[in-house]
Protein backbone atom coordinates (compact mmCIF):
# COMPACT_ATOMS: atom_id res chain seq x y z
CA UNK A 1 0.00 0.00 0.00
CA UNK A 2 1.12 3.46 -0.89
CA UNK A 3 2.30 5.81 1.72
CA UNK A 4 0.93 8.11 -0.04
CA UNK A 5 -2.83 6.45 1.03
CA UNK A 6 -1.89 5.48 4.58
CA UNK A 7 -2.67 8.39 7.26
CA UNK A 8 -4.35 5.80 9.80
CA UNK A 9 -1.18 6.19 12.31
CA UNK A 10 -1.98 9.99 12.62
CA UNK A 11 -6.02 9.50 12.70
CA UNK A 12 -5.17 7.05 15.48
CA UNK A 13 -2.71 9.28 17.34
CA UNK A 14 -4.58 12.83 17.12
CA UNK A 15 -8.06 11.93 17.45
CA UNK A 16 -11.15 12.75 14.72
CA UNK A 17 -10.06 16.26 14.62
CA UNK A 18 -7.08 15.37 12.61
CA UNK A 19 -9.57 14.22 9.53
CA UNK A 20 -10.56 17.50 9.09
CA UNK A 21 -7.03 18.83 9.76
CA UNK A 22 -5.89 17.26 7.19
CA UNK A 23 -8.73 17.32 4.62
CA UNK A 24 -8.31 21.19 5.21
CA UNK A 25 -4.64 21.28 4.30
CA UNK A 26 -5.32 19.26 1.13
CA UNK A 27 -7.93 21.24 0.21
CA UNK A 28 -6.53 24.51 0.13
CA UNK A 29 -3.52 23.26 -1.92
CA UNK A 30 -5.86 21.33 -4.17
CA UNK A 31 -8.28 24.69 -4.36
CA UNK A 32 -5.29 26.88 -5.29
CA UNK A 33 -4.52 24.92 -8.01
CA UNK A 34 -7.92 24.71 -9.90
CA UNK A 35 -8.16 28.68 -8.94
CA UNK A 36 -5.24 29.31 -10.79
CA UNK A 37 -6.51 27.10 -13.83
CA UNK A 38 -9.53 29.56 -14.60
CA UNK A 39 -8.23 32.82 -12.93
CA UNK A 40 -6.60 33.10 -16.16
CA UNK A 41 -9.80 32.46 -18.06
CA UNK A 42 -11.04 36.13 -17.97
CA UNK A 43 -7.87 37.32 -18.94
CA UNK A 44 -7.58 35.84 -22.24
CA UNK A 45 -8.93 39.14 -24.09
CA UNK A 46 -6.54 41.09 -22.07
CA UNK A 47 -3.68 38.69 -23.47
CA UNK A 48 -4.72 38.73 -26.92
CA UNK A 49 -4.79 42.33 -27.03
CA UNK A 50 -1.57 42.90 -25.04
CA UNK A 51 0.50 40.18 -27.58
CA UNK A 52 -1.74 40.55 -30.42
CA UNK A 53 -2.96 36.81 -30.80
CA UNK A 54 -6.12 35.04 -31.74
CA UNK A 55 -7.96 32.25 -29.50
CA UNK A 56 -5.82 29.38 -31.26
CA UNK A 57 -2.61 30.99 -29.37
CA UNK A 58 -3.79 32.60 -26.27
CA UNK A 59 -5.95 29.15 -25.41
CA UNK A 60 -2.62 27.21 -24.59
CA UNK A 61 -2.50 29.51 -21.27
CA UNK A 62 -5.50 26.96 -20.46
CA UNK A 63 -4.41 23.84 -22.24
CA UNK A 64 -0.98 23.83 -21.18
CA UNK A 65 -1.76 23.98 -17.88
CA UNK A 66 -4.05 21.34 -17.80
CA UNK A 67 -1.73 19.18 -20.34
CA UNK A 68 0.80 19.29 -18.41
CA UNK A 69 -1.26 18.24 -14.96
CA UNK A 70 -2.71 15.39 -16.89
CA UNK A 71 0.88 14.01 -17.85
CA UNK A 72 2.21 14.76 -14.04
CA UNK A 73 -0.63 12.96 -12.45
CA UNK A 74 0.17 9.58 -13.65
CA UNK A 75 3.41 9.66 -11.76
CA UNK A 76 2.00 10.46 -8.10
CA UNK A 77 2.18 6.24 -7.72
CA UNK A 78 6.04 6.94 -8.41
CA UNK A 79 6.48 10.55 -6.66
CA UNK A 80 4.56 8.85 -3.44
CA UNK A 81 7.17 6.24 -3.17
CA UNK A 82 10.10 7.89 -4.21
CA UNK A 83 9.52 10.78 -1.57
CA UNK A 84 6.15 10.22 0.54
CA UNK A 85 3.04 11.98 0.98
CA UNK A 86 4.49 15.10 2.89
CA UNK A 87 8.10 15.86 0.43
CA UNK A 88 5.57 15.35 -2.07
CA UNK A 89 3.09 17.51 -1.37
CA UNK A 90 5.68 19.99 -0.57
CA UNK A 91 7.85 19.96 -3.76
CA UNK A 92 4.58 20.79 -5.47
CA UNK A 93 3.56 23.68 -4.15
CA UNK A 94 7.14 24.73 -4.55
CA UNK A 95 6.93 23.61 -8.52
CA UNK A 96 3.34 25.86 -8.56
CA UNK A 97 4.78 29.25 -6.66
CA UNK A 98 8.13 28.78 -9.46
CA UNK A 99 5.40 28.66 -12.12
CA UNK A 100 3.04 31.67 -10.73
CA UNK A 101 6.39 34.05 -10.24
CA UNK A 102 7.58 32.73 -14.14
CA UNK A 103 4.45 34.13 -15.68
CA UNK A 104 4.00 37.30 -13.50
CA UNK A 105 7.52 38.68 -14.48
CA UNK A 106 7.28 36.91 -18.05
CA UNK A 107 8.02 39.50 -20.97
CA UNK A 108 6.69 37.30 -24.08
CA UNK A 109 3.18 34.93 -24.15
CA UNK A 110 5.95 32.31 -24.76
CA UNK A 111 6.84 32.67 -21.36
CA UNK A 112 4.16 32.94 -20.05
CA UNK A 113 2.83 29.32 -21.14
CA UNK A 114 6.13 27.67 -19.90
CA UNK A 115 5.38 28.68 -16.64
CA UNK A 116 2.24 27.53 -17.03
CA UNK A 117 3.56 24.44 -18.21
CA UNK A 118 5.90 24.50 -14.68
CA UNK A 119 2.28 25.03 -12.39
CA UNK A 120 0.67 22.58 -14.43
CA UNK A 121 3.43 20.11 -13.22
CA UNK A 122 3.11 21.07 -9.52
CA UNK A 123 -0.72 21.00 -9.66
CA UNK A 124 -0.75 17.28 -11.45
CA UNK A 125 1.44 16.03 -8.07
CA UNK A 126 -1.21 17.23 -6.14
CA UNK A 127 -4.65 16.01 -6.91
CA UNK A 128 -4.11 12.58 -6.64
CA UNK A 129 -2.01 13.11 -2.80
CA UNK A 130 -5.49 14.99 -2.25
CA UNK A 131 -8.05 12.82 -3.28
CA UNK A 132 -6.26 9.45 -1.87
CA UNK A 133 -6.02 11.01 1.63
CA UNK A 134 -9.50 12.17 1.75
CA UNK A 135 -10.31 8.88 0.81
CA UNK A 136 -8.71 7.22 3.33
CA UNK A 137 -9.49 9.45 6.65
CA UNK A 138 -12.85 8.87 5.74
CA UNK A 139 -14.67 5.52 6.77
CA UNK A 140 -16.22 3.81 3.59
CA UNK A 141 -19.82 4.70 4.41
CA UNK A 142 -18.67 8.32 4.34
CA UNK A 143 -16.44 8.12 1.01
CA UNK A 144 -19.27 10.04 -0.81
CA UNK A 145 -19.23 12.80 1.11
CA UNK A 146 -15.32 13.44 1.39
CA UNK A 147 -15.31 13.06 -2.77
CA UNK A 148 -18.14 15.66 -2.14
CA UNK A 149 -15.94 17.61 -0.03
CA UNK A 150 -13.00 17.16 -3.08
CA UNK A 151 -15.61 17.97 -5.60
CA UNK A 152 -16.60 20.89 -3.25
CA UNK A 153 -13.17 22.27 -3.69
CA UNK A 154 -13.00 22.20 -7.31
CA UNK A 155 -16.57 23.82 -7.80
CA UNK A 156 -15.61 26.96 -5.06
CA UNK A 157 -11.92 27.72 -7.00
CA UNK A 158 -13.93 27.24 -10.15
CA UNK A 159 -15.95 29.73 -9.37
CA UNK A 160 -13.56 32.22 -7.22
CA UNK A 161 -11.09 32.32 -9.59
CA UNK A 162 -12.65 34.38 -12.09
CA UNK A 163 -14.08 36.70 -10.39
CA UNK A 164 -11.47 37.72 -8.42
CA UNK A 165 -9.20 37.52 -11.61
CA UNK A 166 -11.29 40.27 -12.90
CA UNK A 167 -11.63 42.23 -9.71
CA UNK A 168 -7.41 42.05 -10.66
CA UNK A 169 -7.28 43.19 -13.73
CA UNK A 170 -9.83 45.96 -13.30
CA UNK A 171 -7.99 47.78 -10.30
CA UNK A 172 -4.14 46.57 -11.03
CA UNK A 173 -3.13 44.65 -13.73
CA UNK A 174 -3.64 41.14 -15.53
CA UNK A 175 -0.48 40.02 -14.69
CA UNK A 176 -0.69 39.86 -11.06
CA UNK A 177 -3.47 37.08 -11.22
CA UNK A 178 -0.56 34.86 -11.00
CA UNK A 179 0.49 36.19 -7.34
CA UNK A 180 -3.30 36.07 -6.28
CA UNK A 181 -2.48 32.75 -5.40
CA UNK A 182 -0.06 32.66 -3.33
CA UNK A 183 -0.62 33.15 0.05
CA UNK A 184 -2.91 30.12 0.29
CA UNK A 185 -0.12 28.34 -1.14
CA UNK A 186 1.87 29.36 1.75
CA UNK A 187 -1.01 28.41 4.36
CA UNK A 188 -1.12 25.06 2.59
CA UNK A 189 2.59 24.20 2.66
CA UNK A 190 2.27 24.99 6.60
CA UNK A 191 -0.07 23.03 6.94
CA UNK A 192 1.17 20.26 5.23
CA UNK A 193 4.67 20.25 6.74
CA UNK A 194 3.08 19.89 9.97
CA UNK A 195 0.19 17.39 9.13
CA UNK A 196 0.67 15.17 6.65
CA UNK A 197 3.09 11.33 7.35
CA UNK A 198 6.45 10.96 5.83
CA UNK A 199 7.51 8.76 3.77
CA UNK A 200 7.66 5.09 5.72
CA UNK A 201 10.69 2.88 5.27
CA UNK A 202 8.66 -0.37 4.45
CA UNK A 203 7.23 1.21 1.27
CA UNK A 204 8.42 -0.56 -1.95
CA UNK A 205 9.57 2.08 -4.05
CA UNK A 206 7.76 1.86 -7.75
CA UNK A 207 10.00 2.11 -10.79
CA UNK A 208 10.08 5.18 -13.08
CA UNK A 209 8.51 4.10 -16.28
CA UNK A 210 10.29 6.46 -18.50
CA UNK A 211 9.78 4.96 -21.58
CA UNK A 212 6.01 5.40 -21.33
CA UNK A 213 6.17 8.84 -19.80
CA UNK A 214 7.77 10.14 -22.92
CA UNK A 215 5.57 8.27 -24.93
CA UNK A 216 2.78 9.94 -23.22
CA UNK A 217 3.92 13.44 -23.49
CA UNK A 218 4.79 13.13 -27.07
CA UNK A 219 1.19 12.03 -27.98
CA UNK A 220 -0.05 14.83 -25.49
CA UNK A 221 2.13 17.48 -27.59
CA UNK A 222 1.72 16.05 -30.82
CA UNK A 223 -2.56 16.16 -30.21
CA UNK A 224 -2.84 19.22 -28.69
CA UNK A 225 -0.25 21.12 -30.98
CA UNK A 226 -2.56 19.72 -34.05
CA UNK A 227 -5.65 20.68 -32.99
CA UNK A 228 -4.55 24.13 -32.11
CA UNK A 229 -2.82 24.71 -35.52
CA UNK A 230 -5.36 22.72 -37.88
CA UNK A 231 -7.69 25.58 -38.53
CA UNK A 232 -4.49 28.01 -39.49
CA UNK A 233 -2.47 25.60 -41.45
CA UNK A 234 -4.81 23.33 -42.67
CA UNK A 235 -6.26 20.00 -41.49
CA UNK A 236 -4.68 18.46 -44.27
CA UNK A 237 -1.61 20.18 -44.20
CA UNK A 238 1.68 18.25 -44.18
CA UNK A 239 2.42 19.03 -40.90
CA UNK A 240 -0.42 18.80 -39.21
CA UNK A 241 -1.19 14.87 -40.65
CA UNK A 242 2.33 14.72 -39.06
CA UNK A 243 1.48 15.73 -36.09
CA UNK A 244 -1.82 13.59 -35.18
CA UNK A 245 0.20 10.91 -37.14
CA UNK A 246 2.83 10.93 -34.68
CA UNK A 247 -0.11 11.12 -31.85
CA UNK A 248 -1.67 8.04 -32.73
CA UNK A 249 1.47 6.35 -32.68
CA UNK A 250 2.58 7.63 -29.60
CA UNK A 251 -0.78 6.97 -28.24
CA UNK A 252 -0.52 3.16 -29.31
CA UNK A 253 3.19 2.45 -27.75
CA UNK A 254 2.08 4.08 -24.64
CA UNK A 255 -0.74 1.75 -24.40
CA UNK A 256 1.58 -1.20 -25.44
CA UNK A 257 4.06 -0.26 -23.16
CA UNK A 258 1.99 -0.04 -20.12
CA UNK A 259 0.96 -3.66 -20.69
CA UNK A 260 4.78 -4.84 -20.08
CA UNK A 261 5.04 -6.24 -16.29
CA UNK A 262 7.64 -3.49 -15.60
CA UNK A 263 5.59 -0.61 -16.63
CA UNK A 264 4.18 2.07 -13.85
CA UNK A 265 2.19 4.70 -15.44
CA UNK A 266 -1.17 3.23 -16.14
CA UNK A 267 -2.51 -0.09 -14.73
CA UNK A 268 -4.42 -1.86 -17.77
CA UNK A 269 -6.18 -3.94 -16.11
CA UNK A 270 -7.99 -1.45 -14.14
CA UNK A 271 -10.25 -0.99 -17.44
CA UNK A 272 -11.76 -4.90 -17.19
CA UNK A 273 -13.56 -3.54 -14.83
CA UNK A 274 -16.88 -2.26 -16.13
CA UNK A 275 -18.58 0.43 -13.35
CA UNK A 276 -14.82 1.80 -13.30
CA UNK A 277 -14.44 1.48 -17.22
CA UNK A 278 -17.73 3.34 -17.80
CA UNK A 279 -16.74 5.99 -14.98
CA UNK A 280 -13.86 6.71 -16.73
CA UNK A 281 -15.45 7.57 -20.13
CA UNK A 282 -18.06 9.58 -18.53
CA UNK A 283 -15.36 11.50 -16.77
CA UNK A 284 -13.45 11.93 -20.15
CA UNK A 285 -16.71 13.66 -21.66
CA UNK A 286 -17.86 15.32 -19.13
CA UNK A 287 -14.88 16.94 -18.48
CA UNK A 288 -14.85 17.87 -22.34
CA UNK A 289 -17.81 19.64 -21.65
CA UNK A 290 -17.80 21.21 -18.28
CA UNK A 291 -14.12 22.94 -18.99
CA UNK A 292 -14.99 24.01 -22.35
CA UNK A 293 -17.82 25.97 -20.70
CA UNK A 294 -15.73 27.17 -17.57
CA UNK A 295 -12.68 28.53 -20.17
CA UNK A 296 -15.50 30.02 -22.46
CA UNK A 297 -18.04 31.80 -19.75
CA UNK A 298 -15.77 34.88 -19.15
CA UNK A 299 -14.73 35.36 -22.56
CA UNK A 300 -18.18 35.24 -24.13
CA UNK A 301 -19.30 37.76 -21.52
CA UNK A 302 -16.88 39.97 -22.33
CA UNK A 303 -16.50 39.85 -25.96
CA UNK A 304 -20.23 38.89 -27.17
CA UNK A 305 -21.87 41.10 -23.92
CA UNK A 306 -19.07 43.79 -23.48
CA UNK A 307 -19.00 43.00 -19.96
CA UNK A 308 -15.25 44.63 -17.53
CA UNK A 309 -13.53 41.40 -16.52
CA UNK A 310 -15.19 42.08 -13.01
CA UNK A 311 -18.61 41.78 -14.31
CA UNK A 312 -17.17 38.45 -17.10
CA UNK A 313 -15.86 36.46 -13.80
CA UNK A 314 -18.83 37.30 -12.04
CA UNK A 315 -21.13 35.45 -13.91
CA UNK A 316 -20.02 31.66 -13.35
CA UNK A 317 -20.35 32.63 -9.50
CA UNK A 318 -23.62 32.56 -7.91
CA UNK A 319 -23.82 28.85 -9.75
CA UNK A 320 -20.74 27.83 -8.27
CA UNK A 321 -20.95 28.55 -4.85
CA UNK A 322 -24.59 27.59 -4.62
CA UNK A 323 -23.22 24.13 -6.24
CA UNK A 324 -20.58 24.00 -3.56
CA UNK A 325 -22.68 24.28 -0.46
CA UNK A 326 -25.04 21.38 -2.33
CA UNK A 327 -21.67 19.14 -3.18
CA UNK A 328 -21.37 17.38 0.53
CA UNK A 329 -25.11 16.57 0.03
CA UNK A 330 -24.94 15.22 -3.27
CA UNK A 331 -22.21 13.21 -2.58
CA UNK A 332 -24.14 11.65 0.81
CA UNK A 333 -26.78 11.26 -2.21
CA UNK A 334 -24.32 9.64 -4.08
CA UNK A 335 -24.09 6.59 -1.66
CA UNK A 336 -27.78 5.84 -1.75
CA UNK A 337 -29.24 6.81 -4.97
CA UNK A 338 -28.26 4.48 -8.28
CA UNK A 339 -25.40 6.38 -9.77
CA UNK A 340 -26.62 6.25 -13.42
CA UNK A 341 -29.48 8.30 -11.89
CA UNK A 342 -27.36 11.01 -10.60
CA UNK A 343 -25.46 11.19 -13.27
CA UNK A 344 -28.19 11.48 -15.93
CA UNK A 345 -30.06 14.39 -13.69
CA UNK A 346 -26.65 16.05 -13.65
CA UNK A 347 -26.16 15.58 -17.65
CA UNK A 348 -29.32 16.69 -17.91
CA UNK A 349 -28.81 20.13 -16.00
CA UNK A 350 -25.75 20.63 -17.43
CA UNK A 351 -27.42 20.41 -21.56
CA UNK A 352 -30.25 22.58 -20.81
CA UNK A 353 -27.75 25.31 -19.56
CA UNK A 354 -26.34 25.15 -22.65
CA UNK A 355 -29.11 24.97 -24.80
CA UNK A 356 -30.02 28.17 -22.81
CA UNK A 357 -26.41 29.53 -23.50
CA UNK A 358 -26.79 28.84 -27.29
CA UNK A 359 -29.68 31.51 -27.72
CA UNK A 360 -27.70 34.13 -25.58
CA UNK A 361 -26.47 37.02 -27.65
CA UNK A 362 -25.76 40.85 -26.61
CA UNK A 363 -29.54 41.75 -25.76
CA UNK A 364 -29.55 39.08 -23.14
CA UNK A 365 -29.70 40.21 -19.35
CA UNK A 366 -27.59 39.83 -16.94
CA UNK A 367 -30.10 38.24 -14.23
CA UNK A 368 -30.10 35.16 -17.23
CA UNK A 369 -27.13 34.87 -18.07
CA UNK A 370 -25.93 34.11 -14.57
CA UNK A 371 -29.49 31.80 -14.32
CA UNK A 372 -28.61 29.58 -17.14
CA UNK A 373 -24.76 29.07 -15.78
CA UNK A 374 -26.45 28.85 -12.65
CA UNK A 375 -28.14 25.28 -13.60
CA UNK A 376 -25.29 24.28 -15.50
CA UNK A 377 -23.54 24.30 -12.23
CA UNK A 378 -26.05 22.83 -10.13
CA UNK A 379 -25.59 19.79 -13.08
CA UNK A 380 -22.04 19.25 -11.85
CA UNK A 381 -22.93 19.15 -8.73
CA UNK A 382 -24.66 15.77 -9.39
CA UNK A 383 -22.15 14.52 -12.11
CA UNK A 384 -18.67 15.03 -10.39
CA UNK A 385 -18.71 13.56 -7.10
CA UNK A 386 -21.29 10.35 -8.22
CA UNK A 387 -18.27 9.60 -11.17
CA UNK A 388 -15.39 9.60 -8.59
CA UNK A 389 -17.30 7.92 -5.97
CA UNK A 390 -18.70 5.23 -8.02
CA UNK A 391 -15.19 5.01 -9.88
CA UNK A 392 -12.73 4.06 -6.52
CA UNK A 393 -16.11 2.01 -4.38
CA UNK A 394 -15.46 -0.63 -7.27
CA UNK A 395 -11.86 -0.95 -6.80
CA UNK A 396 -9.75 -3.04 -4.25
CA UNK A 397 -8.05 -0.88 -1.88
CA UNK A 398 -4.55 -1.56 -3.25
CA UNK A 399 -5.91 -0.64 -6.56
CA UNK A 400 -6.67 2.70 -5.07
CA UNK A 401 -4.09 5.60 -6.19
CA UNK A 402 -3.80 4.00 -9.50
CA UNK A 403 -7.73 4.57 -10.19
CA UNK A 404 -7.67 7.80 -8.37
CA UNK A 405 -4.77 8.75 -10.55
CA UNK A 406 -6.49 7.54 -14.07
CA UNK A 407 -9.86 9.20 -13.03
CA UNK A 408 -8.45 12.90 -12.47
CA UNK A 409 -6.06 11.62 -15.75
CA UNK A 410 -9.31 10.84 -18.09
CA UNK A 411 -11.31 14.07 -16.26
CA UNK A 412 -8.26 16.66 -17.09
CA UNK A 413 -7.10 14.86 -20.72
CA UNK A 414 -10.90 15.66 -21.75
CA UNK A 415 -10.61 19.32 -20.45
CA UNK A 416 -7.76 19.61 -22.56
CA UNK A 417 -9.25 18.36 -25.31
CA UNK A 418 -12.61 20.00 -25.14
CA UNK A 419 -11.12 23.70 -24.79
CA UNK A 420 -9.13 23.15 -27.53
CA UNK A 421 -11.52 21.77 -29.71
CA UNK A 422 -13.85 24.64 -28.69
CA UNK A 423 -11.28 27.08 -29.92
CA UNK A 424 -11.90 25.13 -33.60
CA UNK A 425 -15.59 25.05 -33.12
CA UNK A 426 -15.15 28.68 -32.45
CA UNK A 427 -13.11 30.24 -34.94
CA UNK A 428 -14.29 27.99 -37.75
CA UNK A 429 -18.01 28.82 -37.25
CA UNK A 430 -17.07 32.44 -36.62
CA UNK A 431 -15.34 32.38 -39.79
CA UNK A 432 -18.57 30.74 -41.82
CA UNK A 433 -21.04 32.81 -40.04
CA UNK A 434 -18.55 36.04 -41.28
CA UNK A 435 -18.78 35.18 -44.86
CA UNK A 436 -22.15 34.60 -45.18
CA UNK A 437 -22.98 37.54 -42.98
CA UNK A 438 -20.88 39.57 -45.29
CA UNK A 439 -22.37 38.30 -48.63
CA UNK A 440 -25.98 39.56 -47.31
CA UNK A 441 -24.43 43.50 -46.97
CA UNK A 442 -25.81 44.30 -50.06
CA UNK A 443 -27.81 47.79 -51.45
CA UNK A 444 -30.90 45.46 -52.21
CA UNK A 445 -30.73 44.31 -47.91
CA UNK A 446 -33.30 47.10 -46.79
CA UNK A 447 -31.97 46.41 -43.27
CA UNK A 448 -28.37 47.07 -44.03
CA UNK A 449 -29.62 50.36 -46.19
CA UNK A 450 -31.40 51.80 -43.79
CA UNK A 451 -28.42 51.31 -41.30
CA UNK A 452 -25.92 52.72 -43.70
CA UNK A 453 -28.66 55.59 -44.57
CA UNK A 454 -28.50 55.88 -40.68
CA UNK A 455 -24.80 56.66 -40.27
CA UNK A 456 -24.71 58.75 -42.98
CA UNK A 457 -27.24 61.67 -41.41
CA UNK A 458 -24.73 61.31 -37.84
CA UNK A 459 -21.93 61.60 -39.66
CA UNK A 460 -23.46 64.77 -41.76
CA UNK A 461 -24.99 65.90 -38.00
CA UNK A 462 -21.39 65.95 -37.03
CA UNK A 463 -19.68 67.79 -40.04
CA UNK A 464 -17.99 64.63 -41.45
CA UNK A 465 -16.55 65.51 -45.48
CA UNK A 466 -19.44 63.73 -47.53
CA UNK A 467 -15.67 62.03 -49.21
CA UNK A 468 -14.89 60.35 -45.51
CA UNK A 469 -18.59 59.28 -44.79
CA UNK A 470 -18.09 56.39 -46.65
CA UNK A 471 -15.46 54.47 -45.58
CA UNK A 472 -16.27 55.62 -41.92
CA UNK A 473 -19.64 53.96 -42.51
CA UNK A 474 -18.66 50.73 -43.97
CA UNK A 475 -16.07 50.25 -41.45
CA UNK A 476 -18.47 50.28 -38.79
CA UNK A 477 -20.76 47.93 -40.47
CA UNK A 478 -17.83 45.41 -40.98
CA UNK A 479 -17.53 45.98 -36.99
CA UNK A 480 -21.02 44.98 -36.84
CA UNK A 481 -21.01 42.16 -39.26
CA UNK A 482 -17.78 40.92 -37.42
CA UNK A 483 -19.74 41.15 -33.43
CA UNK A 484 -22.88 39.72 -35.03
CA UNK A 485 -20.12 36.23 -36.54
CA UNK A 486 -18.62 36.12 -33.33
CA UNK A 487 -21.53 35.54 -31.52
CA UNK A 488 -22.94 32.78 -33.62
CA UNK A 489 -19.55 31.25 -33.33
CA UNK A 490 -20.02 31.19 -29.74
CA UNK A 491 -23.81 29.93 -29.98
CA UNK A 492 -23.11 26.85 -32.16
CA UNK A 493 -19.82 26.86 -29.27
CA UNK A 494 -22.58 25.86 -26.87
CA UNK A 495 -24.83 23.40 -28.93
CA UNK A 496 -21.39 21.17 -29.46
CA UNK A 497 -20.70 21.39 -26.13
CA UNK A 498 -24.58 20.27 -25.52
CA UNK A 499 -23.84 17.67 -27.89
CA UNK A 500 -20.70 15.93 -25.88
CA UNK A 501 -22.08 16.40 -22.46
CA UNK A 502 -25.26 13.84 -23.77
CA UNK A 503 -22.70 11.43 -25.18
CA UNK A 504 -21.76 10.63 -21.54
CA UNK A 505 -25.49 9.05 -20.97
CA UNK A 506 -24.08 6.29 -23.25
CA UNK A 507 -20.99 5.28 -21.11
CA UNK A 508 -23.42 5.53 -18.33
CA UNK A 509 -26.21 3.09 -19.13
CA UNK A 510 -22.86 0.14 -19.34
CA UNK A 511 -23.91 0.41 -15.20
CA UNK A 512 -27.18 -0.57 -15.81
CA UNK A 513 -26.20 -3.15 -17.96
CA UNK A 514 -23.43 -4.60 -15.62
CA UNK A 515 -25.85 -4.45 -12.63
CA UNK A 516 -28.09 -6.64 -14.90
Amino acid sequence: MSVAARPAPLLDRNGPAYRWLVSIAGLVAFMTSVFSSTIVNVAVPNVMGAFGVGHDKVQFLATAFLATMTASLLLNTWIASKMGPRAAFLTALGLFTVGSLICAVSPTLEGIIVGRVIQGFGSGMLQPIVMLTLFRVFPPDRRGLAMGLFSMAIVGAIGIGPYLGGLTIDHFDWRLIFIVPLPAVAVAGVMGLLLLPDREPDVRKVRFDSVGYVLLCVMLFCLMTGIANGQRYGWRSDGILVLFALTISAGGGFILSQLRPEAGLLDVTLFRNIPFAAMISVAFLFGMANFSTIYVYPIFGQLVQGYTPTVAGFLILPGTLVAAILLPAAGRLSDEVAPQIMICIGIALFAASNILMAAADANTMFVAITLFIFIGRIGQAFVTPTISATALKVLPGHKLQQGAGILNFCMLFGGACGINSYVVVLERRTQIHGEALTTTQTAANPATRELLEGIYRLLGEEGFPVAQQSPVALKYLGEIVQAQANTFGFQDGFIAITIVSLVAIIPTSLLLLHRR
